[in-house]
C-alpha cells in the first residue's frame, strides 16, 4: 500500500458507493464514467485492495471498500470543516447540503424553512430526500436527518427541536358509530388505521399510560406508509389513528378528530441529527441551528400544543 492517491480519489470513490454505480456516480458528479472507473481503479492499485465487486448488472461495495468508505467519510469531512473554519468569514455558505426527513414533516415544514436558508444564502446547493424509513447518514451521505423518536445508532450526534408525542385520535362520527375505547385493550376490538413510520413496528402500539408501557396489537381493514393518507381516513371516519401531535393539532382544535384515551401516549421527540460535532463546521452549524430555530418558531413551526 502506498499514499498515492489524493482527495478527488476518496470524493469519487464515495459516490460510487453511495449510488452502487458507476454510471450514477459520474452523472452526480459530472465527469464521465470512463474517469470514474480509472479513479477507483487508481485508488484500489495505491492501497491495494479491491473496493468494489463488479458484475454486469450491479456494483457491490467490497468488505476492504466498506472500511475505506468509513475513513473517507472522515477525511472529507475534516477537509470539510477546516474549508468552513478558514472561509466564508463573512458567513457566507456554500457548497451542498443534504438532508432527508419524513414525507409529511418535510413537505410541510422543512420544504419551505430550506427555501428560506436558500434565500438568506442563495450559495448553497440543497438537496431534500424524503422517505418513510431510517437513513444511515454516513452511507447515503446526508448531512442532516430530521426524525421523529428515538436516535438508537451510538455513532450520530443528537439535536433536540421540539419535544413531541404521537396520540390517539379519531372522527367524531366514527367515535359515534363504534364508540369510545375505555383501555388500551379495547384497541384491538376498534379499526386502526396503520401507519408504518419509518422505525415503528407495524401492527403493534407501545403506549405510555397510567400503568407504564403497555404494547397492543391493532388491526384495522386499510394501512398505509403515507401519513395523509390514514389521516384523511380518520378524518373520514373510518378508524382510530396514532399520529404525532404536530400532525393533528390543527385537526383536534378545529373539532374534526377527537382524543381517544388521552391518558395515552407514545413519546416522538422530533431530532436534528448529524453524524459529526457541529462544532467542527461552521456550515453544519449554522444550516442545523436555522432549521431547528424555525421549527420551533414562525409560521412552519411545529405545534405541540396539542388539546
Amino acid at each position: 500500500m502506498n499514499n498515492d492517491w489524493d482527495l478527488v480519489d476518496l470524493r469519487v470513490f464515495c459516490q460510487v458507493a453511495r449510488r452502487s454505480s458507476f454510471v450514477a456516480a459520474a452523472t452526480e458528479l459530472g465527469i464521465s464514467p470512463a474517469y470514474v472507473s480509472k479513479r477507483v481503479a487508481d485508488l484500489e492499485r495505491a492501497l491495494g485492495v479491491t473496493l468494489f465487486h463488479r458484475t454486469t448488472r450491479r456494483v457491490r461495495i467490497s468488505d476492504a471498500g466498506e472500511a475505506v468508505y468509513a475513513w473517507a467519510r472522515k477525511v472529507l469531512e475534516a477537509v470539510e470543516g477546516l474549508n468552513d473554519s478558514v472561509s466564508h468569514t463573512d458567513t457566507r455558505l456554500s457548497g451542498q447540503l443534504r438532508i432527508s426527513s419524513s414525507l409529511r414533516l418535510g413537505r410541510n415544514h422543512l420544504s419551505p424553512i430550506l427555501a428560506e436558508l436558500h434565500r438568506a444564502h442563495p450559495e448553497l446547493e440543497i438537496w431534500l430526500e424524503l422517505m418513510d424509513r431510517r437513513v444511515d447518514l454516513l452511507a447515503e451521505g446526508f448531512d442532516i436527518d430530521v426524525r421523529m423518536g428515538e436516535v438508537s445508532e451510538p455513532h450520530l450526534v443528537t439535536h433536540l427541536v421540539v419535544e413531541n408525542a404521537r396520540v390517539l385520535c379519531a372522527s367524531p362520527e366514527y367515535l359515534a358509530r363504534r364508540g369510545t375505547p375505555k383501555t388500551a385493550a379495547d384497541l384491538a376490538s376498534h379499526d386502526c388505521l396503520l401507519y408504518r413510520e419509518r422505525h415503528q413496528t407495524f401492527g403493534v402500539w407501545r403506549l405510555q399510560g397510567p400503568q407504564g408501557i403497555e404494547s397492543v396489537k391493532v388491526t384495522g381493514p386499510i394501512g398505509s406508509n403515507h401519513s395523509d393518507i390514514v389521516s384523511n381516513w380518520a378524518l373520514a371516519g373510518h378508524g382510530i389513528i396514532l399520529l404525532a401531535g404536530w400532525d393533528v393539532a390543527h385537526a383536534l382544535k378545529s373539532g374534526k378528530l377527537q382524543r381517544v384515551l388521552p391518558e395515552y401516549r407514545q413519546e416522538a421527540n422530533v431530532w436534528a441529527v448529524t453524524a459529526a460535532k457541529l462544532q467542527t463546521s461552521p456550515k453544519l452549524r449554522t444550516c442545523t441551528q436555522f432549521i431547528i430555530k424555525r421549527l420551533r418558531k414562525g409560521p412552519y413551526a411545529l405545534d405541540t400544543a396539542i388539546p
